[in-house]
């Protein structure tokens, strides 16, 4: 009962998407019957500190740390949420630490390298290839995620404005800019479309090549293809284009703010993630420029 009124609780008052709401719910649900094996005089709703860590110790055989630290981030929202409603006192994660992981942040390809990615060159001169060559360029110049590109309608795109309206996280809604160059692009590929293509508003803005909505194994197989021609780096999925763009648009002089309003983040700790590259550009130019970095 518990876990359906928390889960209804996401839905309609934090607006998670379902794919949220499931993996919360098999987090709870599997550790409830842990406890019911482990610790069966314990229940889920007053379950303490530590009957969790056993639980820790029962996860750190099967999975990661990043996975174990996902389970407790659930469990930690789950029982700041009966704590809300008056269910239990405290939380028993309140001073709970996160294991510690090993990065594996991937990093962002060089203007060079995007030069050479975005080279027109590169693509065939037809629809698929137009489509392509849009879906690279959209994750690039606005940084949206591989969701969002994929539900991008007719509707959304403002031709006299030239922005795009995208539904991201939580359904929250934001405004990108397009750019003058990619604004035509979009005209020539519409243009373009077969006459029994579908215009109407809700249709999707691009499409697979038998005029079907994009899917994320398309997207990814597609811009992967496009980044192996150019990038030697391990990470090759949409998700790379984001991080560039961020990258890229705070090593030329955007304030924090401003790029987390474009990546729509909730708060400026996730944008911080992306500075770590902005950080090494400032590396360079003090060396370069300090006078105590001279060579004696």
């Amino acid at each position: 009962m518990e876990i359906k009124s928390f889960l209804e609780y996401l839905q309609y008052e934090k607006n998670y998407s379902e794919h949220t709401r499931r993996a919360y719910g098999r987090d709870i649900a599997q550790f409830e019957s842990f406890l019911q094996q482990e610790h069966p005089q314990v229940d889920l709703v007053h379950s303490t500190y530590s009957s969790i860590r056993h639980w820790i110790a029962h996860l750190a055989a099967t999975h990661t740390n990043r996975s174990i630290n996902r389970k407790l981030s659930s469990l930690k929202t789950f029982y700041g949420y009966l704590e809300r409603v008056g269910q239990r006192k405290g939380n028993p994660l309140g001073a709970h630490r996160s294991l510690k992981v090993q990065s594996d942040f991937a990093l962002p390809l060089s203007e060079k390298e995007m030069e050479e990615l975005l080279d027109a060159m590169r693509f065939e001169d037809t629809m698929p290839g137009r489509r392509d060559q849009l879906m690279i360029e959209l994750l690039y110049s606005t940084g949206m995620r591989r969701k969002e590109l994929i539900g991008l309608r007719l509707a959304d795109w403002d031709r006299s404005k030239r922005i795009l309206r995208i539904q991201g996280k939580g359904n929250k809604e934001r405004f990108l800019p397009v750019l003058p160059e990619i604004q035509e692009m979009l005209k020539a590929y519409l243009e373009d479309m077969p006459l029994e293509a579908d215009r109407s508003p809700q249709a999707p803005l691009l499409r697979t090549d038998k005029g079907k909505p994009l899917y994320p194994t398309f997207v990814y197989r597609t811009i992967n293809k496009y980044l192996q021609e150019v990038s030697t780096k391990v990470k090759k999925s949409p998700h790379i284009l984001r991080h560039t763009f961020a990258t890229h648009l705070l090593n030329r002089g955007a304030d924090l703010n401003s790029v987390k309003e474009l990546l729509g983040h909730a708060s400026l700790a996730s944008t911080q993630v992306y500075t770590h590259s902005s950080i090494e550009e400032l590396k360079k130019v003090h060396q370069a420029a300090h006078p105590r970095s001279e060579k004696k």
